[in-house]
């Protein structure tokens, strides 16, 4: 029973390290005194046409939203905290 549990254990490790990677992308090695601040960052988001924001947060690395774009469909968008710069638009 013991040989399955390690190899099993392994496998459920692997797993939840990739899960984790892939839920954000890296956006920045910049440490966190280096971003834009959140009222920043909001401004910048609104001057790329998102509107509806629903979600503004933290993820890893990045700023993440979920909000509506220019014409009118819902997008998951990570930005780069130091530049505002989109790193990854995930449209509906």
């Amino acid at each position: 029973m013991r040989k399955f549990l390690i190899p099993a254990a392994a496998a459920v490790a692997v797993l939840a390290t990739a899960a984790s990677a892939a839920a954000s992308p890296a956006c920045t090695t910049a440490p966190k005194a280096k971003w834009l601040s959140e009222a920043q960052m909001k401004t910048k988001i609104a001057a790329l046409g998102y509107t509806k924001i629903k979600v503004f947060q933290v993820s890893g690395s990045c700023y993440e939203i979920y909000a509506f774009n220019k014409a009118g469909k819902k997008a998951e968008v990570y930005f780069n905290p130091v530049t505002g710069a989109v790193v990854q638009n995930n449209e509906d």
